[in-house]
């Protein structure tokens, strides 16, 4: 499997040993590549980004960077929060000098907080876990068609479904669009395996993990985009959120 991996330090030292443990890492396990590009500020990382020309799948970021004036600052935590805010579902590893991000980390969901200095031996260990979970996740899919050929697609990146006439619109979360000619109803029964999809109405189907926010009015989801609820969907609805919620936690 390959996976694209950014790291980001203002450190060239610490660049370099993350890249040296990873590139060994790949010589114990030659089934994984890691496409590696180095980032020496949180703001050059999340303008790549932004660019929409680069979705990393891994990213290991160190929490203290200068910031305006070369004052150290927490903005690998803030560039961590933007990148969720912008739909951006890459595994996090920070990197750091301190344990007291570590309940911040919680909140932008990073898969590994990790305290310098990194040794290979724990680093291994982090991504023993990754990979691991990576084989659950490679079960997750579902097979769409798509220009004549069969497409396998990850359930998790799928943010909502939209019905637009009899053809399907599939939103993900690092912006790729499917449209596919199939019933609302048949694709319901594609992603009803998977507890964190609901039907809303008529058009939408949605995934609960990409919801931010729910009211009797509307939901929002990760990267801003609003659904308004029919009439009376609000309580079965919130019914399912916080049942699923409660079920994952």
């Amino acid at each position: 499997m390959t996976y694209l991996t950014a790291l980001c330090d203002d450190e060239t030292a610490e660049l370099n040993k993350t890249e040296k443990i990873l590139n060994d890492y790949e010589q114990e396990h030659p089934e994984v590549e890691f496409i590696i590009e180095r980032f020496e500020s949180a703001d050059e990382l999340i303008y790549r980004i932004e660019d929409k020309n680069y979705a990393p799948d891994l990213i290991f970021m160190d929490i203290y960077m200068p910031g305006p004036g070369g004052v150290s600052d927490s903005l690998g935590m803030d560039a961590a929060k933007k990148l969720r805010d912008m739909g951006s579902r890459a595994k996090l590893f920070f990197l750091t000098t301190s344990g007291e991000f570590a309940l911040e980390a919680f909140d932008v969901d990073a898969f590994q907080y990790l305290l310098k200095p990194i040794s290979q031996e724990r680093l291994f260990g982090a991504l023993d876990r990754f990979l691991e979970g990576e084989e659950e996740e490679r079960k997750r899919y579902i097979l769409l068609k798509k220009e004549g050929r069969f497409v396998k697609v990850a359930v998790n990146n799928l943010v909502y479904c939209e019905a637009q006439g009899k053809t399907q619109c599939l939103y993900f979360a690092d912006g790729r669009e499917y449209r596919q000619c199939m019933t609302m109803m048949k694709l319901y029964e594609l992603l009803s395996p998977y507890q964190e999809f609901v039907k809303i109405g008529v058009a939408f189907i949605v995934n609960l993990e990409y919801v931010d926010s729910l009211s009797a009015q509307d939901i929002c989801l990760t990267g801003g985009r609003k659904i308004y609820l029919p009439r009376g969907a609000y309580k079965g609805l919130r019914e399912q959120y916080f049942n699923y919620f409660c079920k994952t936690c």
